[in-house]
């Protein structure tokens, strides 16, 4: 018994697996439109989790799943960290985010500067931007890097869909890697326009991405498929932005994409990892 207890011992120390991969598995949750929640277990990231507006066209968060978002019940009862693409009411609500950080002390927020000059204007509550760090990037900057509680964040600001307009608008494009290793990249409302990324191509090179979510046109209008396939390096994609009516090229694509609030992914690591 004992020398089998001391081979077991011996097979945990020395097993990269029971080290990098915990039991819990890492899993993504939608929450609507461009909202999704990522967690392993240990750590839990949510992206575009609170908006006020689907614009009769996309999904919102359903109503008992935004307030417990709002109240920190579960399974957002262990938040470390929001992610923000771009501050159009689709994606961001400047009152639900001020009243998040007011509630919720430990929660850092990562935005565009443009999302947090807004917030300024709307609170004289100081000590909430203590834990908000804004991304003042602009077209084409070299892209930023943070080391924070466990996560490994890399930012790059690609314009907005509808390249040239909207250029104004900061979007961000965030890659997350959480503790156990699992990479996921979310992506805003990025242009699919090569044009965009293929300056940046060492950025995208220097890590795997387990999962991307792109905005649904990535599967059918301009670069986006060779985006997906080629440049970012990513091993698979789930579509979000999805309107509440399926686009009928969606469904042929093939493509993997969120719909329904609360579906889920199970993200594994590649084979070899």
């Amino acid at each position: 018994l004992m020398r089998a207890l001391f081979a077991l011992i011996i097979s945990l120390a020395v097993s990269p697996f029971a080290l990098a991969h915990p039991a819990h598995p890492t899993e993504t949750t939608y929450l609507g439109n461009e909202g999704i929640m990522v967690g392993d277990g240990d750590t839990t990231i949510l992206f575009d989790p609170l908006f006020p507006n689907g614009f009769g066209t996309y999904q919102l968060v359903p109503e008992e799943m935004r307030l417990a978002l709002m109240a920190g019940d579960a399974p957002f009862d262990s938040v470390d960290a929001i992610f923000v693409s771009h501050m159009h009411p689709d994606h961001f609500s400047v009152d639900e985010v001020i009243a998040y950080l007011e509630t919720h002390s430990k929660v850092k927020v990562y935005l565009p500067s443009q999302a947090a000059d807004w917030m300024r204007s709307e609170t004289e509550n100081e000590e909430i931007f203590e834990r908000v760090v804004e991304i003042p990037l602009e077209y084409q900057d070299a892209p930023m890097s943070f080391e924070e509680g466990g996560l490994t964040i890399d930012v790059v600001r690609i314009p907005h869909a509808g390249w040239p307009g909207r250029a104004e608008v900061s979007n961000l494009v965030w890659r997350v890697t959480l503790a156990d290793g699992i990479t996921v990249m979310h992506l805003g409302d990025a242009d699919p326009n090569d044009a965009h990324f293929a300056p940046l191509d060492a950025h995208w090179q220097a890590k795997q991405t387990h999962t991307a979510y792109p905005p649904y046109w990535f599967f059918g209008m301009g670069d986006g498929l060779f985006i997906l396939d080629e440049r970012l390096n990513t091993a698979r994609a789930t579509g979000i932005h999805v309107p509440v009516i399926l686009p009928p090229d969606l469904v042929i694509s093939g493509a993997d994409f969120f719909h329904e609030p609360g579906e889920t992914r199970v993200l594994k690591p590649e084979a070899g990892e």
